[in-house]
């Protein structure tokens, strides 16, 4: 369920382009490339949230790292503050978070 009137209304909107591309009406690259305009927002995270992260996933530093394609120093330098995560990393992170770790293995 949407948190907002925003995303509800993206939702609903998302909704009718299905429809459309169900009914042939839309391509399917358009809508792929109407898929990835509704992909949620990458959030940012603390040292505090990645390490929550990564017990909740029940992993060694060393594990989620491999899983992430980082080294195990730079999961350390996140979880004490010195480093943040970007990029790629950001993205993983973000969907384990949201997902579990399955989502990527």
């Amino acid at each position: 369920m949407p948190k907002n009137k925003t995303s509800r209304i993206l939702a609903e909107v998302h909704e009718a382009a299905q429809d459309l591309h169900d009914a042939g009406a839309i391509s399917t690259v358009t809508m792929r490339e109407f898929d990835a305009l509704c992909l949620p927002p990458v959030r940012r995270y603390k040292a505090a949230d990645i390490r929550r992260i990564r017990a909740a996933t029940h992993t060694s530093q060393s594990v989620f790292a491999a899983v992430l394609n980082v080294t195990k120093g730079t999961v350390a330098a996140w979880e004490q503050g010195d480093r943040e995560p970007a990029g790629p990393a950001l993205k993983l992170l973000d969907l384990v978070d949201r997902r579990g770790l399955e989502a990527l293995t």
